[in-house]
């Protein structure tokens, strides 16, 4: 092998490591379409999972400050935290916490299986937990003697004292 022959090889070679380098510590990875809709369908489904597990506690009473992993009663926050650790999620214990987990989703793009924040006290502070279901509804417990129901979300309490909403599916 000639002199230049080889420098060429080094070369190319040094160009491979880099480029392979720069390809590992770049974080950007192509994701093919299929592979977005695989995620949607993942998230769609973990959402009804959600929901579905959710609709069986319907009735369960509401008490206030009800204990982590209970299911004979819910406060808002614990309902919500037991739901979605069923499909593997795990979010803090209360509202406020949760308020703070996943990412932000506009009122306007709301999803099935997204969290709901409200300030029902209008104090300037969270004091509630919904979870989206679709349609303008909302799957959450609230108030003694009703516990886990399904409410209307459009012009109810809980949308005239809206604060933010989280995904975390």
């Amino acid at each position: 092998m000639t002199h230049t022959t080889k420098r060429r090889r080094a070369g190319k070679m040094i160009a491979s490591v880099t480029l392979s380098i720069a390809i590992a510590f770049s974080g950007s990875t192509v994701i093919s379409p299929k592979q977005v809709e695989a995620a949607a369908a993942s998230s769609s489904s973990q959402a009804s999972r959600v929901i579905s597990i959710g609709k069986k506690y319907l009735g369960t009473p509401y008490v206030f400050g009800a204990k982590t992993g209970n299911t004979k009663s819910f406060d808002c926050s614990s309902f919500t935290q037991f739901v979605y650790k069923q499909v593997g999620v795990n979010i803090p214990r209360s509202s406020v916490n949760q308020s703070k987990s996943g990412k932000f989703v506009s009122k306007s793009n709301l999803k099935a299986g997204d969290l709901v924040f409200s300030d029902t006290n209008r104090d300037g502070k969270i004091n509630h937990v919904s979870i989206y279901m679709g349609n303008g509804q909302l799957l959450h417990t609230y108030r003694k003697g009703i516990g886990v129901t399904i409410s209307k979300f459009k012009g109810s309490a809980w949308d005239k004292t809206y604060v933010t909403a989280r995904r975390v599916l």
